[in-house]
């Protein structure tokens, strides 16, 4: 599983000009699944996520999580974090998860993510997004597990 996780002011998702979830400000989280994935790795990486420390407190150092500073989540299904661009230059995706196995671990993902406390709105999985967002820093953090 892996995670690329921006610190963002606001973000939304649209699909075919129409707006599908929105958060303002938190956590935008691009999401892949890898074939061995689980929902232990999805435990593991939301239980992280949630205590993560990228939010500054009241003297600008990065002290808070989004729990503490009461912010949100967009989950974004990506499979592209799993190109593999080692030969040629058009990537290869064969390392991602299938998705029968991608799409109820990305809902699981996103629920889990909510139990933790963070509210959690999610993409459309499989669709043609379109993503916006305004950066906060920017902070950008890659997470594996």
């Amino acid at each position: 599983m892996r995670a690329v996780i921006q610190r963002v002011k606001h973000a939304k998702v649209s699909v075919n000009g129409k707006e599908i979830s929105r958060i303002n400000g938190g956590l935008l989280i691009l999401l892949g699944i890898g074939p061995d994935d689980q929902e232990e790795n999805a435990r593991t990486m939301t239980k992280k996520i949630a205590a993560l420390r990228i939010f500054q407190d009241d003297q600008d150092k990065m002290n808070l999580s989004v729990l503490d500073c009461g912010g949100e989540a967009l989950v974004v299904s990506q499979f592209t974090l799993y190109a593999d661009t080692r030969k040629g230059n058009r990537p290869s995706f064969t390392g991602a998860a299938l998705p029968n196995l991608a799409e109820p671990l990305v809902d699981r993902f996103a629920a889990l993510l909510n139990e933790q406390g963070v509210p959690t709105q999610k993409g459309e999985f499989g669709a043609y997004m379109q993503v916006e967002l305004e950066n906060d820093g920017p902070v950008t953090i890659i997470l594996e597990s």
